[in-house]
């Protein structure tokens, strides 16, 4: 098993009700997020559908994933949990994710991301070690994409 824990924080020169409406655009986040396709909108900020597809060192990941928003303060906050398999490499991901937005004033405002990521199976077992540092990279390519998105 493969878990870690991930927290980033970026301030942008946008206001919080800016920030959210880009927050819970789909196709906005959608493109944040290179390794998720086709994700399809089951219901609004509720429940959703997508793909998870990356390699991890010699496998190919790919996993259907349920997500569904687990926590809802608007404009404030948003959580999700993400819950799939990959039964190819019998292997199953489990990801819990939230953003949190502090108006800093003056037209900026604080991003916080969290989040905790657990893989089991084949690929946890083979490749721990890569996951944590393929992990790092999808988070900081998150970031630097919704920082980018926002500004």
């Amino acid at each position: 098993m493969s878990r870690e824990s991930l927290e980033r924080e970026i301030v942008v020169e946008a206001t919080p009700s800016e920030v959210w409406g880009k927050l819970i655009d789909l196709p906005t986040v959608a493109a944040w997020l290179p390794f998720l396709h086709s994700i399809t909108e089951q219901e609004r900020l509720s429940c959703y559908e997508g793909i998870l597809e990356d390699r991890v060192g010699p496998f190919s990941l790919k996993a259907d994933l349920l997500i569904t928003v687990v926590e809802l303060d608007e404009p404030k906050s948003i959580a999700i949990k993400a819950v799939g398999e990959d039964r190819q490499v019998r292997s199953r991901i489990t990801i819990d994710a939230a953003v949190h937005l502090h108006d800093q004033g003056n037209g900026s405002t604080e991003v916080r991301i969290s989040g905790t990521y657990e893989v089991t199976g084949k690929v946890a077992t083979l490749g721990a070690g890569l996951i944590r540092s393929k992990a790092r990279k999808m988070v900081e390519q998150f970031c630097i994409s919704a920082e980018e998105g926002l500004i």
